[in-house]
């Protein structure tokens, strides 16, 4: 099956054409950062404004690219949750038009879901059946969240963050630091330069038991970011920037703390064998750190690490197309019944 997929749940404009949930024919992001740049965050107006101007070019980009007409697609995907509800409408408007205009099915996809497929997209990546059920990191800049994948596909959040998400850590510590934006990279670029200590250790956010808004989930696999914002803003407030070994020196810890507390989550619910197979996926899975880290994680609980391709770590459309394919997603008269769904959880 010949799937276009189209993604817009965030500040990404992107389509692509995969066939059999594997073969990525074609993927073209339109990437947004500098025009968000200036405020330092994601705008949503900005975000679906510019969506609205380039989803039809990059659609037909695709389409050049894979060497396609729209007549032979086999069916259209497109992502309607989570993500800011104007820049998803702007997608799932164009994909019901499309598809409904060449006859073909429709098929709603969750954007977190997936980002978790996404790494059945490298060459050497197993075939899904043999590493079920597993276990997933997803980590980005709107979710931070542990989940099952079971044996029937279906996906169960074990723990996830109860504020900030990693990438909006990054994203805040970026901004307090003088680095830029978006915050993932500049930030590690600058670990990468520190030459010593900072002389500090941040929290990892640990979550008691009693905390509400755990829900059902387990504390010990849940995640808390807000606390290490306020303690680096607090830290910079008592001792100013002097130097720029001192900024990366505090990139360095803040980073650390990121990466050992998603680590040390993995490993726990890794600890008593169910899984067999840990996945990531996210912008903040292309951080070399975690990808270390989480090699070391994985090798002391004896199962194999699924990291997708640096290209499918962002919001892209390849991982749309691709779940479609593999027979994800809502379809038939329900996937033109879809809304946009900003706070879409997964398994639905």
């Amino acid at each position: 099956m010949t799937v276009l997929g189209i993604e817009t749940s965030c500040d990404e404009t992107a389509a692509a054409v995969v066939r059999e949930g594997r073969d990525v024919l074609s993927s073209i992001v339109f990437s947004q950062v500098p025009l968000h740049q200036p405020y330092g965050g994601v705008v949503p107006e900005i975000a679906s404004r510019s969506h609205i101007e380039k989803l039809p070019g990059v659609i037909g980009e695709a389409l050049a690219a894979a060497g396609l007409e729209a007549a032979a697609l086999d069916a259209v995907a497109v992502t309607y949750g989570p993500g800011l509800a104007s820049s998803l409408l702007v997608g799932l408007s164009a994909a019901k038009g499309l598809a409904w205009s060449l006859n073909r099915p429709l098929i709603g996809i969750n954007h977190v879901e997936a980002h978790i497929h996404s790494v059945f997209l490298a060459p050497d990546a197993p075939p899904a059946e043999t590493v079920l059920p597993l276990l997933a990191l997803v980590v980005s800049g709107g979710h931070s969240a542990l989940v099952r994948v079971g044996a029937d596909r279906r996906c169960r959040v074990l723990g996830q963050t109860l504020d900030d998400a990693a990438g909006e850590a990054f994203d805040k510590a970026a901004k307090l630091l003088g680095l830029g934006y978006p915050g993932g990279p500049v930030v590690e670029q600058a670990a990468r330069r520190a030459t010593h200590p900072a002389g500090i250790v941040f929290p990892q956010g640990r979550i008691g038991a009693d905390n509400p808004a755990l829900g059902r989930l387990q504390a010990d696999l849940c995640f808390s970011f807000s606390g290490l914002k306020t303690s680096l803003l607090t830290h910079l407030r008592r001792h100013p920037l002097a130097s720029d070994a001192q900024r990366d020196a505090l990139a360095a810890a803040y980073q650390e703390a990121i990466v050992a507390a998603l680590a040390s989550r993995c490993e726990r619910a890794l600890q008593h064998g169910a899984f067999r197979a840990l996945a990531v996926g996210g912008g903040v899975s292309l951080n070399g750190a975690l990808r270390a880290r989480l090699a070391e994680v994985a090798a002391r609980a004896g199962v194999p690490l699924l990291l997708p391709l640096p290209r499918h770590c962002g919001d892209n459309a390849a991982m749309i197309a691709a779940l479609a394919g593999m027979g994800g997603g809502v379809t038939g008269e329900a996937a033109f019944r879809l809304d946009a769904t900003p706070g879409l959880p997964l398994g639905e």
